[in-house]
């Protein structure tokens, strides 16, 4: 596996698919850039999914967060697109992705995007 910033995300198959069961995880080192400003804007990504049948593999997580780093994004809609991704690539049940995006100019922001598999059917 790569060590380079990728959008890849990989996967592997859920040990336990006749359960509900969360997984929960906690990014703080989460990095953009501002696209008005070119300024760097730092976040904890929190991220809590229901498993369908796949999982998604830590590492090409933290590498497709990693590739954020250098992208001017908007706290909407990064989180927004972290949460369409991790859907697209394992599609769970549910997930819940949070952005809360440290202060800058007075002001932080949390942004919250969710899915739950059974909106579509």
């Amino acid at each position: 596996m790569s060590t380079k910033p990728s959008k890849a995300l990989d996967t592997f198959p859920n040990p336990k698919p006749e359960r509900n069961y969360t997984i929960a995880f906690d990014c703080p080192e989460f990095t953009c850039l501002c696209p008005m400003t070119g300024q760097p804007d730092f976040a904890t990504i929190r991220m809590e999914y229901i498993p369908d049948r796949l999982c998604v593999e830590l590492k090409s997580l933290k590498l497709y967060l990693w590739s954020y780093r250098d992208e001017g994004a908007f706290h909407e809609a990064v989180t927004n697109r972290i949460c369409d991704d991790i859907v697209k690539a394992i599609d769970p049940r549910w997930i819940q992705v949070e952005g809360n995006f440290f202060v800058r100019g007075g002001i932080a922001t949390t942004v919250t995007a969710e899915h739950t598999k059974f909106d579509e059917e």
